[in-house]
């Protein structure tokens, strides 16, 4: 029953999907990039003569998580063909020139004849599905054909079907994984109460990714001199709920200073910016040397610079968990930097709630509650700046528990 309602959603998907693109570009791109796939995925794999492995992610942030582990790969198997997938367009649009794969593609939709005729034309030794992914045909497939299967930076709920009494086919779904492996040790424990034990605590590969993006940052001159002389705030991907919690701090505090790069760059909401700081305030684009002694925020109106801007900050105000969801804490942290983020939408992100339990971030509800933290006695900025480091530096490691993990593995199939 539970395969028959599984194929139905998959059908339903790819009817839904075909609809929606008559009227959204995503899911256009979404449709239009699996046409014609399998003759072009024959037309480029009649001529491979070396081993295949599949690095599947569904979006760009799992490509993120993935890229450390691809990049490790390569490094010490460069003899193998890299194969990358995606199951969406906003990952495949931004990656599908990325240098180091030899074949980026969609995906196709997890049906059983797409799932062997994908298996058997690109024939993989080895496949790494990322986080999430975790679709029955392709698995299937790849079981049948002996190819090695890995899940890497797993993470699950104890709400998930997986773990209900019902989920029955959705557990023969994770035995299909040779390895998975996981992000933490309460995660490790849900999959082993369903008598799942080919399972280990690797980590988090995106703390591989993020610290080292941190350690290339280069420092830039202005942002030097804005930050030297008095304590700055980082606004990392706020909305408007952040910038009222954060704006009476900084009215209250003219000795701290802020760069903000809010989500949304739209004029609209850099106006709406400024106009609940009401503190000088100068955009990046329009800033110059005699303005950078006069403002005490720096407004980011471009996309790309927040994981540098973090160098220079003391504490950093983290947006999105008023609304939608958190955005990314991990790279304040690698810098060391206390986070704070609203109190609404967060519990889906582990590494806020692991920063949380060790007093390196702080969920407020307000602008009042803000305040509160900031000017406590009990809160020491250094004490939790270490905080945030030391659990970054717990964390990384994980492509290297992987690499070690399937090292044995790849050695008898250069023996063999």
């Amino acid at each position: 029953m539970g395969e028959f309602f599984y194929r139905l959603g998959i059908s339903l998907l790819g009817i839904g999907v075909k609809l929606h693109a008559l009227i959204n570009a995503k899911s256009k791109k979404f449709v239009e990039g699996r046409k014609d796939l399998f003759p072009q995925l024959e037309g480029k794999f009649k001529s491979v003569n070396q081993p295949v492995v599949w690095f599947h992610c569904a979006s760009l942030g799992e490509f993120e998580q993935g890229r450390p582990l691809i990049e490790a790969f390569k490094k010490e198997h460069p003899n193998f063909f890299i194969l990358l997938t995606f199951f969406s367009p906003s990952g495949y649009e931004v990656r599908k020139n990325y240098e180091l794969a030899d074949y980026i593609c969609y995906m196709p939709l997890d049906t059983a004849e797409n799932a062997e005729r994908f298996v058997k034309i690109t024939q993989p030794k080895l496949a790494f599905f990322v986080k999430y992914e975790f679709w029955h045909y392709h698995l299937k497939a790849l079981s049948e054909a002996d190819c090695w299967l890995y899940s890497v930076s797993a993470i699950f709920r104890s709400n998930q079907r997986f773990f209900k009494f019902h989920g029955g086919f959705y557990r023969k779904i994770l035995k299909q994984f040779d390895h998975i492996f996981v992000q933490n040790k309460t995660v490790a424990a849900l999959l082993k109460g369903i008598n799942l034990h080919n399972v280990s605590v690797s980590g988090d590969t995106r703390f591989d990714r993020v610290k080292s993006i941190t350690d290339s940052v280069k420092p830039q001159e202005m942002f030097v001199e804005f930050s030297k002389d008095q304590p700055v705030l980082i606004g990392g991907s706020t909305w408007e709920p952040d910038i009222k919690a954060i704006a009476p701090f900084l009215q209250q505090n003219p000795e701290w200073k802020a760069i903000i790069a809010p989500h949304d760059i739209s004029e609209a909401n850099l106006k709406l910016h400024e106009e609940v700081l009401k503190i000088p305030t100068s955009r990046f684009s329009t800033i110059n040397s005699e303005a950078i002694t006069k403002t005490r925020v720096i407004l980011i109106d471009n996309i790309g610079m927040l994981s540098s801007l973090y160098q220079y900050g003391k504490i950093a105000f983290i947006g999105g968990a008023f609304g939608d969801g958190l955005h990314n804490t991990l790279e304040a942290a690698c810098f060391g930097l206390p986070v704070f983020f609203g109190n609404k939408n967060y519990g889906k992100f582990q590494e806020a709630l692991d920063l949380l339990d060790v007093n390196a971030a702080f969920k407020v509800a307000n602008a009042q509650e803000f305040l509160s933290i900031m000017n406590s006695d009990d809160f020491k900025i250094e004490e939790s700046s270490q905080r945030a480091l030391d659990y970054v530096n717990q964390n990384i490691g994980a492509k290297d528990k992987i690499m070690k993990h399937i090292a044995p593995i790849i050695q008898k199939m250069k023996l063999s």
